[in-house]
C-alpha cells in the first residue's frame, strides 16, 4: 500500500514540475536555515561538553557594591583561597588559583614563538581534565616545570620528544618541559591554554603578588573550584557567600559577595546587572532557534497554500477514489506521502546546501562545526524531523482535500466555496508578518552597531598600532626604542601603557580630594603612561596642558577624563590634589594637571568610565603605542619596525596589532548576530516570495479564461496586473501592520539592555513595509504581466 502511495505521489510530483520546483525548493532552504542553525545551538549548548564533570566545575566570583551599584566579576583577592581552604575545604574537591590568560614568550633554540598561557596550582590538571600525550599528570609540583598543549610542543620542537628539555620564558626564565597535553577543543572556555606553568613561579618572580599574600583588596586573580560529591553549587554559594566580608573590616563597605559561577553558566549565562545574573548568549540560542522555526514555518505555508490552491484540480481524483470504495483516511494517507515524498527531497538537497555553506558560515560566525554524518543522534533526530514537518506541512492539505464529496465533484456542481482561499490568505499574511518583523529586527540590529561605531572614541585609532612588552627584556629601554623607532622614520610619535588601548586592565580605590563626599565609594580606572601618551594617541586636552618629561613635579602628575571631573565633583580640576587614603603606608598625593577627552577603553555601547592616566615611574609598561607615518604605506612602516625590533629583541617574536581592528572586534558578536539575522531574513523573503510567486502562478492559470475575456472587451495590460495584483498587495499590507507593533515591542526590550543605543525612528517601520510591498509587487508583477500579454485567442479558443 505504501508503495503504491510512493507512485502515486511521484507521478503527480513529475506532472506539475513547476509547482513540485517551488515546493521543494522553498522546503529545502527552510530545512537548510533550520540545519544550520540546529548546528550551531548545538554547538552553543555542548559548550565545555570536553570536561565530564563541568556540572562540578565552578569559578569564583565576586559582587561588589559602589554607591549603590553593584559590579560582578571573576576577579578575587589571593587571601580568598586558603580562607577557603582552612574554613570551607569540605564543600571543595578541588581548588585551583589561577593569573589571567596571558601572552608569554617561548624558545628553544633557533624557534621563538608567543603563546597564551596561565600560571595555574597544583591540581589544576585534574581540575581541567587535561589528557596527557606525554609526560606526568602532575606536571605543576616542580617551581621551574611547564606544561605545553600538544600544538606547542608541535611548534617549538616539531617531532622531537620534549619531555626534560629546556625552554626560555620571556628570555629570562628556564623551564623544563614536564608534560604535553591535548589541545583545548574551540567550543571550550580554556581553548587558549597553550601552556601552564606553576603558580609557585609567579609567586616568586613577581613581588607584587607575595605583597597580595594579606591583602583583600587587590582582585588581581581567578580562581576555580571544583564542589565536593556531597553537595551543589547553591549550598556552597550560601556558605561562602559573605566569607570576605567576614575576613575583613576594609573591604566589607563595599558588602562584597563570593559565589560560584557554574560551568554550565560561563558561556551563555554570563551577564550580570546590579549584582544579579540576567542572561548572556543564551538569548541568541533563543533569537536564532525562534528564527529556524519560524522559516520552517514559512516554507511549510508554502506547501499548504501550493497544495489547498490546486485543490480544484484534484477534485475529481478524490471524487473517483472515493466512488471505488477508498476511505478518507487512505486519502489522507496519500497526501501525507506525497508531503513525505516532498520533505525528504527537500532533506537532502537542503544537506547539500548545508555542506556547501558550512566553511562560509563557520567563518562568519567564528565557529568550528563539522557535519555529524557519524553521530547516530543526529541522523535520528534528522528522520524525526522529516516526519514532523512533512506533518506539519501535508496534514491541513491532506484534511482539505480528503473532505470533498464525490457527489458533488463528479456532477461537476463541486464548488470551492467562499471561504475556501480564507486559509491561504491568513497563511500569507502569516509568512509576510514574519518576514517583515524580520526585516525590521535585522535594519535595528545593524543601526544599533552603526550607532555605537559612529560614536566619538576620544582619540585617533587610524595609523595607530600596538606592540606588546611582557619581556624583562624590554625594561628600561622604552626611551631607547622610542629614539630609535621614530629616527627609522616609520613612526611620528610613540608611548608606553599598562594597559592596551581598546581596555581597562586596572580598577583603583582608597583616594581622597578635596570635596569628597562622606562615605563616598570611589571606582576609577587606572593607567599607567609615558609623557607621549597624549601625543601618541592624538588624545585631545581639553582642560589644563599634557605631561612634560622635562618638569621634574609631573612625574606625580595625574591626567583624568571628562568623566572623572563630573565624577569627582570637581568644578576647576587642574591643580586639585588626589590622596592616597592608607594613613599608614600613603603613596604621595597626585596633582591633576589635565583633562582629557573621554576616550572608549571598553564597551562602546557602556557610558565611558571614569579614568585616570599617571604617570609611568617604575617604566614597566605592558604595551608599547606608536603612531605610523602617514606618508608611507603601512606595510613599509611595519616593515621597518619589525627590522628595528628584530635588531634590539632578536629572541622575541615582533607582534602588534592595528588599533582600529582591535577597536572594531568590540562590535564583532553585534556584528556576527546582525550579519546572520540578515542572511536569514533574506532566505525569508525568498522563501514567502516562493510561495507567493506560486500562487500568482496558479491564479493566473486560474483566471485564463477570464483574463481572455478581459482583454477582448479592452482591458489594458495594467487592468489586468491590477486585477491580479491588489489582492496579494492587500495581504501584505495587513501583514505590514500586523508586524510593525510587534517589532517595535520586541526590539524596543531588547534595546534596552544597551545604555548607549539607538532612538527607534519611523522611517525604520516605513522602509520595512515599502521593502515588503514592493517585493511583492515584483514577484506578483511576473506572472501578471505574462498572463496579461498572453493571446487571448489561445485561451478562449474551446469556448
Amino acid at each position: 500500500m505504501f508503495k503504491n502511495y510512493l507512485k502515486i505521489a511521484w507521478r503527480n510530483l513529475t506532472k506539475n514540475k513547476g509547482y513540485t520546483i517551488i515546493n521543494v525548493g522553498g522546503l529545502a532552504l527552510g530545512m537548510a536555515v533550520t540545519l544550520i542553525i540546529g548546528l550551531w545551538i548545538n554547538d552553543e549548548l555542548s559548550h565545555n561538553n570536553y570536561f565530564k564533570n563541568k556540572h562540578k566545575i565552578a569559578q569564583v566570583f565576586q559582587s561588589q557594591t559602589f554607591n549603590n551599584n553593584t559590579g560582578t566579576g571573576p576577579a578575587i583577592p589571593l587571601p580568598l583561597e586558603p580562607t577557603l581552604r582552612e574554613k570551607y575545604n569540605d564543600n571543595f574537591e578541588l581548588l585551583v588559583m589561577s593569573s589571567w590568560t596571558n601572552q608569554q614568550y617561548l624558545e628553544y633554540k633557533e624557534t621563538n614563538i608567543a603563546r597564551f598561557g596561565n600560571f595555574m596550582q597544583v591540581d589544576a590538571p585534574e581540575l581541567l581534565e587535561l589528557k596527557i600525550i606525554k609526560g606526568e599528570k602532575d606536571g605543576l609540583r616542580e617551581v621551574n616545570a611547564i606544561m605545553l598543549s600538544a600544538s606547542t610542543a608541535s611548534a617549538l620542537f616539531g617531532s622531537e620528544n620534549p619531555i626534560g628539555k629546556v625552554i626560555k620564558v620571556n628570555s629570562e626564565h628556564d623551564m623544563m618541559i614536564s608534560a604535553v597535553y591535548e589541545d583545548m577543543p574551540y567550543n571550550s572556555s580554556f581553548n587558549e591554554l597553550q601552556f601552564i606553568m606553576p603558580w609557585k613561579h609567579y609567586v616568586a618572580t613577581n613581588e607584587w603578588i607575595e605583597n597580595s599574600l594579606d591583602n583583600w583588596g587587590n582582585n588581581s586573580f581567578q580562581l576555580f573550584a571544583k564542589i565536593a560529591d556531597n553537595t551543589t553549587m547553591e549550598r556552597v554559594t550560601n556558605t561562602i557567600i559573605d566569607v570576605k566580608k567576614n575576613s575583613n573590616e576594609d573591604t566589607a563597605e563595599f558588602n562584597p559577595q563570593i559565589f560560584l559561577l557554574p560551568m554550565d553558566d560561563w558561556h551563555l549565562r554570563n551577564n550580570f546587572e546590579n549584582g544579579k545574573q540576567v542572561g548572556g548568549r543564551i538569548k541568541y540560542v533563543w533569537l536564532f532557534g525562534i528564527i529556524g522555526v519560524f522559516v520552517l514555518l514559512l516554507a511549510c505555508i508554502n506547501f499548504m497554500n501550493l497544495s489547498t490552491a490546486r485543490s480544484e484540480k484534484r477534485a475529481k481524483e478524490v471524487g473517483i477514489r472515493k466512488s471505488i470504495g477508498s476511505q478518507r483516511g487512505q486519502l489522507i494517507n496519500q497526501f501525507l506521502s506525497e508531503s513525505f515524498l516532498v520533505v525528504a527531497f527537500a532533506f537532502v538537497i537542503s544537506v547539500l546546501i548545508v555542506l556547501l555553506s558550512l566553511n562560509g558560515f563557520n567563518e562568519l560566525a567564528r565557529k568550528e562545526i563539522e557535519f555529524p554524518w557519524g553521530n547516530p543522534m543526529f541522523w535520528i533526530i534528522s528522520i524525526l524531523f522529516i516526519l514532523l514537518t512533512a506533518l506539519l506541512a501535508g496534514s491541513y492539505p491532506a484534511l482539505y482535500l480528503s473532505s470533498f464529496k464525490p457527489v458533488d465533484v463528479l456532477k461537476g456542481t463541486f464548488k470551492a466555496g467562499k471561504y475556501s482561499g480564507l486559509p491561504r490568505k491568513i497563511l500569507v499574511v502569516l509568512q509576510f508578518t514574519v518576514s517583515v518583523a524580520f526585516i525590521i529586527g535585522t535594519v535595528i540590529v545593524m543601526q544599533q552597531i552603526n550607532h555605537a561605531k559612529n560614536r566619538p572614541i576620544g582619540y585617533d585609532k587610524e595609523g595607530l598600532i600596538q606592540v606588546p612588552t611582557f619581556s624583562e627584556d624590554f625594561t628600561g629601554k622604552y626611551q631607547l626604542m622610542r629614539e630609535q623607532f621614530i629616527a627609522s622614520g616609520a613612526v611620528v610619535e610613540m608611548s608606553s601603557s599598562s594597559s592596551p588601548t581598546t581596555r581597562i586592565w586596572s580598577n583603583r580605590s582608597g583616594f581622597d580630594w578635596e570635596g569628597k563626599p562622606e562615605g563616598f565609594q570611589e571606582d576609577l580606572a587606572w593607567t599607567e603612561v609615558s609623557p607621549e601618551y597624549a601625543k601618541s594617541l592624538n588624545l585631545k586636552i581639553v582642560q589644563g596642558r599634557d605631561f612634560n618629561r622635562d618638569m621634574a613635579t609631573d612625574s606625580l602628575g595625574v591626567l583624568i577624563n571628562e568623566t572623572a571631573v563630573k565624577y569627582m565633583g570637581f568644578e576647576n580640576p587642574i591643580g586639585q590634589l588626589i590622596r592616597d587614603s592608607d594613613e599608614e603606608n600613603p603613596d604621595p598625593p597626585l596633582k591633576i594637571i589635565g583633562v582629557v577627552e573621554d576616550m572608549i577603553a571598553q564597551s562602546p555601547y557602556e557610558p565611558v568610565k571614569q579614568g585616570m592616566y599617571v604617570f609611568d615611574r617604575e617604566n614597566e609598561s605592558s604595551y608599547y603605542n606608536m603612531r605610523l607615518n602617514p606618508d608611507q604605506s603601512a606595510n613599509q612602516n611595519i616593515a621597518i619596525i619589525e627590522r628595528v625590533f628584530k635588531d634590539n629583541f632578536p629572541a622575541i617574536p615582533f607582534q602588534y596589532d592595528f588599533i582600529d581592528e582591535e577597536y572594531s572586534e568590540k562590535f564583532a558578536a553585534e556584528q556576527r548576530i546582525g550579519t546572520l539575522s540578515g542572511i536569514f531574513t533574506a532566505l525569508a523573503i525568498l522563501i514567502s516570495c516562493l510561495g507567493l510567486f506560486g500562487l500568482t502562478s496558479f491564479v493566473a492559470e486560474q483566471r485564463t479564461k477570464e483574463i481572455g475575456v478581459r482583454k477582448v472587451l479592452g482591458a489594458s495590460v495594467f487592468n489586468v496586473w491590477n486585477m491580479l495584483s491588489k489582492d496579494f498587495l492587500k495581504l501584505v499590507i495587513i501583514s505590514c501592520f500586523i508586524a510593525v507593533p510587534i517589532a517595535y515591542y520586541v526590539m524596543n526590550g531588547w534595546l534596552q539592555e544597551y545604555p548607549y543605543r539607538v532612538i527607534l525612528k519611523w522611517w525604520i517601520f516605513a522602509l520595512a513595509m515599502l521593502g515588503a510591498m514592493a517585493v511583492t509587487v515584483l514577484t506578483v508583477s511576473f506572472q501578471a504581466i505574462k498572463a496579461a500579454k498572453s493571446n487571448p485567442i489561445k485561451s478562449l479558443r474551446t469556448e
